[in-house]
């Protein structure tokens, strides 16, 4: 367990990011991991632009954003650092064009009318688009994704996409306080990346495990965490 104190001060934010890579580090070596194959992703939603700058200060470049509007109003104020922006809220057709210009990956395309409108809007001078397709492996009618059923014939179709580029398959499972319940529900993604990647649909991530289920999705072989909270403590007005 990690505690925190709710201060955008970079010394707390260093601390907690820190504490984070050592985690992350340790649950490697715990399960089997290569070392460095788990990637952070900071998580910033609702998190003021000195809170984003504090941790990129101390070496954080992958930042997550939930909402576009609030996305675009911080890009401007962080155009001077090297960050690398992750889309990773559900993903509406009247936004895609604005998400396909200004972010390098989107972790939640879940069906092909959304890979197709990302593909077409995104501007032929940036590097193809990476994006992770969102699974709901909990069968949850109040959670977006595709059933595990429908994952082929999306992945197959996106891969027919010249300005995207798949990477890999997302999740976020129904909530389990049981550690082995929490694995039960990683592993479905996994199997099912382990098969696609088996029918030669190549994929190298799984976006999978946030702050209080990483240990378990680390266990399961995600490659990329994303951390809010335990990383920028309460999430506040920005």
């Amino acid at each position: 367990m990690i505690f925190l104190k709710d201060s955008p001060d970079m010394e707390i934010i260093e601390n907690n990011l820190a504490a984070i890579r050592k985690l992350i580090s340790d649950y490697e070596a715990k399960y089997g991991r290569h070392p460095g194959s788990v990637h952070l992703l900071a998580a910033s939603k609702s998190q003021s632009i000195e809170k984003i700058t504090a941790a990129y200060h101390a070496g954080q470049r992958r930042f997550g954003e939930n909402y576009l509007q609030e996305a675009l109003s911080k890009m401007p104020a962080l155009a001077d650092k090297q960050i690398e922006w992750h889309f990773i809220g559900p993903v509406q057709s009247n936004k895609t064009r604005k998400i396909a210009e200004n972010f390098s990956w989107v972790h939640g395309v879940d069906n092909m009318k959304i890979a197709r409108r990302l593909n077409d809007q995104r501007p032929d001078q940036l590097p193809r688009l990476n994006i992770c397709i969102e699974v709901n492996v909990s069968d949850e009618a109040s959670k977006s994704g595709v059933r595990t059923d429908e994952v082929l014939p999306l992945a197959a179709y996106c891969m027919t996409l010249p300005r995207l580029q798949l990477r890999g398959l997302m999740t976020i499972p129904h909530e389990h306080e049981n550690f082995s319940d929490q694995r039960k529900e990683f592993h479905k993604l996994y199997t099912l990346w382990h098969a696609l990647n088996g029918k030669g649909i190549l994929l190298d991530t799984l976006s999978m495990g946030m702050s209080g289920d990483f240990e378990a999705a680390i266990a399961e072989g995600s490659t990329m965490v994303r951390i809010g909270t335990a990383i920028f403590g309460k999430r506040g007005s920005i």
